[in-house]
């Protein structure tokens, strides 16, 4: 049995960003690295490293797991990746030098962090990833477990609410995140929908938000600038589509340009109901992170589970908004 002393910070200090895909926050060099203990014996310690703990997504997802796994008696020690695919290596290396039980994994890179998870497959830590999927199909193998939203279905969601929205009319723009395959399957989910319904609307520009609200409103300052007739804008988060919001009043077009995001977290749902989004795509952050723990501990157990899960999305209008009483929480 593992005896460790971390250092316990509340995660309810940290709500200062935004939501998932990204949404780097203001947090200072070290904000963000969370090691949780009780002050007890543990049966073991699991890492876990995300993309961004200054996103109040991932700060449920971490308070989730760390509920989930205390419960069973294991440590979880959480990290910040701060999107840096590179420093999340890096915290990998860490976990496995302190031999962890476990690797929970959202990679800031679905392309890059491969290398964490071949390292740590060769030390013989199982790692499961949740919310990004890893790229490579070579390293997929390698993932014991994967949990995430399913979200092409969702990118769907937000394609059937830009077409009828804009009465299937127009110019549209799409605020991408190309670094996490997640946001990637959102943008080609949401593109099939309008190829395979035959739509008349017209993707005229597709730009890098960073997963982020003031590169968001950035993004679409230039967007229309460059496409002052826009009608639509799809945000691959609600970052970026509140960070649009922001930039299309700023312009003055706020009765021309419609703006649908993604991820049904908090600030979006309250977006929605204040009428600053159409359609915000609903994600659900805490069973992804019961599951990754219950699937551990059947791991653990040698039971048998299925290592690969994905929750189909919910629209969330506004209908949806004004009789949600919890609209400010996930």
């Amino acid at each position: 049995m593992k005896r460790t002393l971390f250092l316990s910070i509340s995660f309810a200090s940290l709500l200062l960003g935004l939501t998932s895909c990204g949404d780097k926050g203001s947090g200072g060099p070290d904000a963000g690295n969370k090691d949780t203990d009780s002050g007890t014996s543990s049966k073991g310690i699991i890492g876990m490293t995300c993309q961004n703990l200054n996103n109040p997504f991932f700060q449920l997802i971490a308070q989730e797991m760390e509920k989930a796994a205390g419960a069973a008696g294991y440590t979880l020690k959480a990290m910040d990746g701060k999107g840096d695919a590179a420093l999340q290596n890096t915290q990998i290396d860490e976990f496995i030098t302190q031999k962890c039980d476990a690797i929970f994994l959202n990679p800031a890179d679905s392309k890059a962090t491969g290398s964490g998870v071949r390292a740590a497959d060769a030390a013989g830590i199982p790692v499961f990833t949740f919310d990004i999927q890893m790229e490579d199909p070579e390293v997929q193998k390698l993932v014991t477990y994967h949990v995430g939203s399913d979200n092409y279905q969702g990118g769907r969601l937000a394609g059937e609410s830009m077409m009828k929205v804009t009465g299937d009319n127009g110019k549209v723009g799409i605020i991408t995140l190309p670094e996490a395959n997640s946001c990637k399957k959102r943008v080609d989910g949401f593109k099939d929908y309008l190829k395979e319904n035959n739509s008349k609307l017209e993707i005229v520009i597709e730009l890098n938000g960073k997963g982020d609200r003031v590169k968001g409103a950035e993004v679409t300052a230039d967007m229309l600038t460059a496409h002052g007739d826009l009608v639509g804008i799809f945000g691959i988060n609600d970052p970026c589509a509140l960070g649009a919001w922001a930039s299309v009043k700023e312009a003055g077009k706020l009765d021309q340009v419609t703006i649908i995001g993604f991820d049904g977290s908090p600030d979006g749902k309250v977006g929605v109901f204040e009428k600053q989004l159409y359609d915000t795509p609903m994600q659900f952050p805490r069973q992804m992170a019961t599951k990754t723990v219950e699937n551990f501990l059947k791991y653990v157990a040698g039971e048998p589970f299925e290592a690969l899960e994905f929750m189909p999305c919910e629209h969330y209008f506004f209908a949806d908004a004004e009789k949600d009483p919890n609209r400010t929480q996930f």
